[in-house]
């Protein structure tokens, strides 16, 4: 089954996996912002303003995951004090979703300092934010509402490994965020090749 790209987030762990038809030729680098979806050297160039973005930032205790730029104004109000679930809200209400010819789903999840874990998607007919208390999926097509998942890792690179190599098709790269205890800072990690 084709989901697109998806996070799984909760409650200590999460992870965002790049799936994709279109634009296979991805993958993840280490910034100094956090980490980064960019075009291989091999890929062909695009105007496409959704193939290169932050996926993942950490900032005033919290780690962000999601699929597009959104995820850098979600880091920004988490960081000035916006509980995370009003800034998860807010950023993909402002933001929408995707102005593509899919409709993309923009979807985020935040890892919060207080040991609380939310996920997010805005569709084109919905804006849902929730509180998660145990692994949640979201995705870009077909699994476009949070659910349960079994999800095992415990660690930045499980949880990246365990993300890239779900039962999904068209899986690019990945990555894994992990909380190191409340209040003591995220491990992250990338898979781009098996």
């Amino acid at each position: 089954m084709y989901i697109g790209r998806f996070v799984v987030v909760g409650p200590s762990v999460a992870a965002y996996r790049v799936s994709s038809r279109s634009f296979p030729n991805r993958k993840l680098i280490e910034r100094p912002a956090g980490l980064t979806v960019v075009p291989t050297a091999d890929a062909e160039e695009t105007t496409n303003p959704y193939v290169s973005y932050n996926c993942v930032r950490t900032a005033g205790g919290h780690a962000v995951v999601g699929n597009g730029s959104h995820v850098d104004p979600i880091t920004e109000k988490v960081e000035r004090g916006y509980p995370p679930r009003d800034a998860l809200a807010e950023a993909l209400l402002a933001m929408d979703y995707e102005k593509d010819d899919y409709d993309t789903p923009r979807i985020a999840g935040v890892l919060a300092s207080d040991g609380t874990a939310y996920v997010g998607i805005v569709r084109a007919d919905a804006v849902l934010v929730r509180a998660v208390e145990e692994p949640t999926l979201v995705a870009t097509y077909e699994k476009d509402a949070p659910e349960a998942i079994g999800f095992d890792a415990a660690t930045a690179a499980d949880a990246a490994r365990e993300a890239y190599s779900a039962a999904f098709e068209h899986a690019v790269c990945a990555a894994g965020v992990s909380r190191r205890g409340v209040g003591d800072g995220y491990d992250t990690a990338v898979v781009n090749d098996p």
